[in-house]
C-alpha cells in the first residue's frame, strides 16, 4: 500500500507543472507584435464615435485604448465592430474591446474583463417637455409609449426585460438614433447615464432624466481574453495608474464637453 501512495503521489507531482502551466499571454503577444487589437463599434457617444466608415474614431475608450497601447510600446489598431456581433468579433479579432461595454453575466461567461473602471446605470431620454411623465419603469410601460432602442447590446436587453406595454422600435443607427425622440418619432431611449447626458448637451429639446439616479445599476469594463491571468493584471494596473495620476479623469473631461 505504501509503494501504491507513493507512486502515485510522484505521478501527481510529475504532472502538477504541465496542469497548472499557463499558455503564451496576450501581453507577451501585443508586446512581441507592437499592435493591440481594439474592437470598437463606433456609434456609443462618449464613449465610441465615427461619424462615417471612413472616419477616425473617437471618444473616451478610444482614448483610453491608445493610452493602454502607448504603455505597452505598441500602436492600437481599432477593428470596427457590431453590439450584436461584439463577443464574436472579440473572440476572434481583438486583444481587448472597448466601448462603453457593459459588465454583464451572460458577456462574462465568454470572456474576460478588467477592474470596473466606470459605474453607470440605464437612464432615460426624452423630450424636454415630457420629463415628468416619465420618471420609472412603470411610468414609461404603458400603451402608447414609444421606446427606441438600438439593437443586439444591453439598452435592447434592458428594454424587452423591463416593458411590456410599451412598443419597442428598433433603430439600427445608434449615431442618429436620438433625433427619433427629437423629432416625434419616438418617445423614450433607455441608455447609459453617462451617454444621455452628453446626449443632453448634443440636443437642445432633449432631456435625461434623473441621470444620477439610473433605474438599473450597471459597471463598465475593458472587455479581455478568458483565462489570461498575465495580461488583466498588466490592464489592471494600468487602469489603477491612470486614475491615481488623472489621466482618466482628463480624458473623460476632454470627451464630455
Amino acid at each position: 500500500m505504501k509503494s501504491l501512495v507513493s507512486a502515485l503521489l510522484a505521478a501527481t507531482l510529475l504532472g502538477a507543472p504541465a496542469a497548472f502551466a499557463e499558455g503564451p499571454s496576450r501581453l507577451d503577444q501585443v508586446v512581441e507584435r507592437k499592435v493591440l487589437n481594439v474592437c470598437t463599434t463606433g456609434d456609443y457617444r462618449p464613449f465610441s464615435y465615427r461619424a462615417d466608415d471612413g472616419g477616425e474614431f473617437t471618444g473616451i475608450d478610444i482614448d483610453l485604448a491608445r493610452s493602454l497601447a502607448k504603455s505597452l510600446e505598441a500602436e492600437a489598431v481599432f477593428v470596427p465592430t457590431k453590439w450584436s456581433d461584439l463577443v464574436v468579433d472579440f473572440n476572434a479579432k481583438c486583444d481587448v474591446a472597448l466601448s462603453g461595454i457593459s459588465v454583464t453575466l451572460p458577456r462574462q461567461r465568454q470572456v474576460g474583463f478588467s477592474q470596473m473602471y466606470l459605474v453607470n446605470g440605464k437612464a432615460p431620454i426624452v423630450r424636454c417637455e415630457d420629463v415628468s411623465k416619465y420618471q420609472t419603469v412603470a411610468a414609461i410601460d404603458r400603451e402608447g409609449t414609444r421606446v427606441v432602442v438600438n439593437p443586439g447590446g444591453t439598452n435592447e436587453k434592458f428594454a424587452r426585460a423591463s416593458f411590456e406595454k410599451a412598443a419597442i422600435q428598433l433603430f439600427p443607427d445608434n449615431r442618429v438614433i436620438f433625433k427619433e425622440i427629437l423629432e416625434g418619432r419616438a418617445d423614450v431611449m433607455v441608455a447609459e447615464s453617462v451617454e444621455v447626458k452628453l446626449q443632453e448637451k448634443l440636443h437642445p429639446g432633449l432631456c435625461a432624466v434623473n441621470p444620477d439616479q439610473p433605474l438599473q445599476y450597471g459597471e463598465m469594463g475593458i472587455m479581455l481574453p478568458r483565462g489570461d491571468g498575465a495580461f488583466k493584471a498588466y490592464v489592471d494596473q494600468w487602469l489603477h495608474l491612470a486614475k491615481a495620476t488623472g489621466e482618466f479623469d482628463r480624458i473623460v473631461d476632454a470627451n464630455m464637453k
